[in-house]
């Protein structure tokens, strides 16, 4: 063989080797780790003064610089004789919500003492993040329903509701985003009964956080026995590596003679929330059975 043949057979080879050593080189640099979809994730929560007073509002607002995902409260020593008829997060079509104020009543007539808490699920700024809102004719009928539906290419984030005219006498049992564990929520449902006769009018408003498309964003849900007991908690939780962004819940069977006083996400002012809880009483006795199903909102971690 010619010495100029051997070169050829070698630089060929050569070229070979480095071409093969190119594509291991493409095919073992790992792929760089997905964004969160909703990073910075916390819980604010503020707490009124605890008294017999038969009102009280709070607001839970966003450190600086971060935005309202999601809203939550608790009613705290009030067994089921109070109610929350407003949950209103700020903001609006063109603007990002802050912040939520709650406004509670008494039911009933109450001696002791109670509080209110509100939450506010926050989160670095959430492209494309508006409040918007649907509220259903004012009249004096006993039950009304409204749905919030976020603007076309937008996915729910969290909810709120707010029942105007009534002052304690109406309660929300049905406060359910859409979608499912594979698909995304896109609106929220709230339906509201009057809890006593009530011959006044009233109206009842949904509000809907939304954002543009966010990374793994799912509805999960749990549901608690159906009995008679005058008392139902359940807690969903996100899937594993997702984390809330909002909630939801949903009294069935009960019609209007239940309350839900305890719609609290977990979390904390260091800590991204990742499940939710919803405890309810009757507001009266109720014979029957019903359930109470708690709805988490949530999106890749």
């Amino acid at each position: 063989m010619s010495a100029q043949a051997t070169v050829g057979r070698r630089r060929t080879r050569a070229f070979t080797l480095l071409i093969g050593a190119t594509v291991a080189a493409v095919v073992v640099v790992p792929a760089a780790p997905a964004s969160a979809a909703v990073p910075g994730l916390v819980r604010i929560a503020v707490t009124s003064a605890s008294n017999s007073n038969d009102f009280r509002t709070v607001t839970a607002t966003c450190p600086v610089g971060k935005v309202l995902t999601g809203t939550g409260y608790e009613l705290n020593g009030a067994t089921g004789e109070a109610v929350v008829d407003d949950l209103r997060p700020n903001g609006g079509p063109a603007t990002a919500p802050t912040a939520v104020n709650v406004g509670a009543y008494e039911t009933e007539a109450f001696a002791g003492n109670w509080s209110l808490t509100a939450y506010a699920i926050c989160a670095n700024p959430v492209a494309g993040l508006v409040r918007v809102s649907a509220t259903t004719a004012s009249d004096s009928n006993d039950f009304r329903s409204v749905t919030a539906t976020c603007p076309v290419g937008k996915v729910l984030t969290g909810t709120g509701h707010e029942l105007n005219g009534i002052m304690g006498e109406g309660v929300v049992d049905d406060f359910r985003p859409n979608g499912g564990v594979a698909t995304a929520p896109t609106s929220v449902f709230v339906g509201a009964y009057e809890a006593d006769a009530f011959a006044g009018n009233w109206s009842a408003t949904a509000y809907a956080i939304c954002a543009n498309p966010l990374a793994g964003l799912v509805r999960a849900s749990a549901v608690s026995p159906s009995d008679s007991n005058d008392f139902h908690s359940v807690a969903a939780a996100c899937p594993i590596g997702k984390v809330l962004t909002g909630a939801g819940y949903e009294l069935n069977g009960i019609m209007g003679e239940g309350v839900v006083d305890d719609f609290r996400p977990n979390g904390g002012p260091a800590t991204a929330p990742a499940t939710v809880t919803s405890g309810a009483y009757e507001e009266d006795t109720f014979t029957g059975n019903w359930t109470n199903t708690a709805y988490a909102v949530c999106a890749t971690a």
